[in-house]
């Protein structure tokens, strides 16, 4: 497994002027604190495991992550913007988006938009 994934997309997402501009909330790991302020993203693992076994040793990792956008009413115009940058950054991490959709929470009518990233990693 590659237990610095996690560290090195926070990190990129994080000092990437554009994103902290549009991103108003903040970068969260799995949840988010203070729920309050919009827009904000949740970074979530999905997936981290071992893949590529030669000799019975894992060669490399086969890594997943939901970044999820959260937006209210007021700010779900930036949703966009934030997920064409978001996907930049991810492409030059070397990440592939295999899903994204568009959600609705109907609860507490906030718009949620999850992008789905997946990696290979070998040694």
């Amino acid at each position: 497994m590659n237990f610095e994934a996690k560290t090195e997309l926070t990190k990129a997402l994080t000092s990437d002027e554009q994103l902290k501009s549009l991103v108003i909330g903040g970068f969260h790991n799995r949840y988010a604190n203070d729920v309050t302020k919009y827009p904000r993203v949740i970074i979530t693992e999905i997936q981290n495991k071992d893949e590529g076994f030669y000799d019975n040793k894992a060669n490399g990792s086969a890594i997943r992550f939901q970044l999820s956008i959260f937006c209210n009413s007021q700010t779900v115009t930036s949703e966009t913007k934030i997920a064409k940058q978001i996907d930049n950054v991810m492409k030059n991490l070397d990440y592939t988006c295999y899903d994204s959709q568009d959600l609705f929470e109907e609860e507490n009518k906030i718009y949620h938009k999850a992008l789905r990233y997946r990696k290979a990693i070998f040694n």
